[in-house]
């Protein structure tokens, strides 16, 4: 063909194809118009679910799905049913804006927020066994040990004198389990109030007194019910009130006169805290009143305190140094003061720990840390292991 005249047809098969494009274009609008057809969804769609991790992940699995040439996805099936509307009274603790791992304890909420399981990625399923106390097996080493305990109370006097050494062993064992959930807070979004019941045990065994066969020289057993609002209110300092809560706890080492000791509180608590570092939690208590005559230790709330104040600091993931106070609230300043650090073993990857389990040393001085010294001032140091939560 001549070379001029297939320059003069160029500018003309140009100008068809120009048409049937915009032919088509026409014909796809009306079809979608008819159709009534939402316009495309692209990623910053998917970027804008936020608030649902697994609606994310699935929206950004489509669109990339759609980018490699698959096969178009309606997009209404893109999006995810809309999120109900969120109560901004109680928002989320995060304490980090990466994804974590999924189910209930997501280390994207605080601790205390995942300890009491406050909120929705927080909780776990009710009746299951979760850790409370430390777990904790400890040396012990004191300037005395109460070899003939006594009460205020006649009945409770031992009658003689026993070879007990100031160098003894500890053993703590301490569980609970969420009974209930949802009681107060059901419909809330994100919010989650609880019923714990919680059981806690501490021995102290002989086990450096062969002559008299290491016998467990005490016992105190601690089973609780427990139940948890979560809270949410700014505090001066930028400390934030997490949660309030009332308890019921009966204590008692099990045994018969004249060593029985035993008694009956309530209690009301609260918790604090700043930022995922520090945290603050407080309890004051009434015991219940028993008949005189058949009570084992009836002035244990002017020694052991009726107020608790401890808090807790993590200088890293793999460090906690704490403290506790007890007090009387009388002018006769008794109670205890306890200090301890929990180091954890093993290399973690630098945002948790390795493990639950703790290097753990503590210093007590005071009354109360067993039933059978609660009127025996005591100093101790505590040296051992200790299994923080599992």
């Amino acid at each position: 063909m001549d070379p001029r005249r297939r320059q003069h047809q160029l500018p003309l098969r140009l100008a068809q194809a120009a048409g049937l494009a915009l032919a088509v274009s026409a014909a796809q609008g009306q079809t979608s118009a008819a159709e009534g057809a939402a316009p495309d969804v692209g990623w910053q769609a998917c970027a804008r679910l936020a608030e649902d991790r697994e609606a994310r992940l699935a929206c950004f699995d489509r669109w990339a799905g759609q980018q490699a040439g698959e096969a178009p996805v309606s997009p209404a099936a893109t999006l995810p049913a809309p999120l109900p509307p969120v109560d901004a009274s109680i928002p989320a603790t995060r304490v980090i804006n990466v994804a974590a791992e999924p189910g209930c304890q997501d280390r994207q909420y605080s601790e205390l927020s995942r300890f009491w399981e406050l909120e929705t990625g927080a909780s776990c399923d009710p009746l299951s066994i979760r850790s409370y106390r430390p777990i904790s097996l400890s040396l012990i080493g004191s300037d005395s040990v109460n070899q003939q305990p006594g009460s205020t109370n006649p009945l409770n006097n031992a009658a003689s004198a026993q070879p007990y050494r100031v160098s003894e062993t500890r053993i703590q064992l301490s569980v609970r389990t969420k009974i209930l959930q949802g009681l107060l807070t059901q419909g809330h979004p994100t919010a989650r109030d609880s019923l714990w019941f919680g059981y806690s045990q501490q021995s102290y065994w002989q086990l450096f007194t062969p002559q008299i066969s290491r016998p467990f020289r005490s016992t105190d057993h601690e089973p609780e019910i427990v139940y948890v609002y979560p809270t949410d209110a700014q505090l001066p300092g930028g400390w934030r009130l997490r949660y309030s809560g009332v308890g019921l706890v009966h204590q008692s080492n099990g045994q018969s006169l004249p060593l029985s000791r035993s008694w009956n509180r309530v209690y009301l608590m609260g918790g604090m805290e700043l930022g995922h570092r520090w945290r603050v939690q407080g309890r004051v208590w009434q015991r219940l009143p028993e008949k005189r005559a058949n009570d084992d230790n009836p002035d244990i709330s002017d020694y052991v305190g009726r107020a608790e104040l401890a808090a807790f600091w993590n200088p890293n993931p793999d460090n906690t140094l704490g403290l506790t106070l007890r007090h009387t609230l009388r002018s006769e300043a008794r109670g205890s003061v306890r200090v301890e650090w929990l180091r954890a073993i093993g290399n973690g990857n630098g945002s948790r720990p390795s493990s639950g389990l703790r290097f753990h040393t503590q210093l007590f001085s005071g009354y109360g840390d067993s039933l059978l010294d609660y009127n025996r001032r005591r100093k101790l140091l505590s040296v051992g292991l200790s299994l923080v939560d599992f």
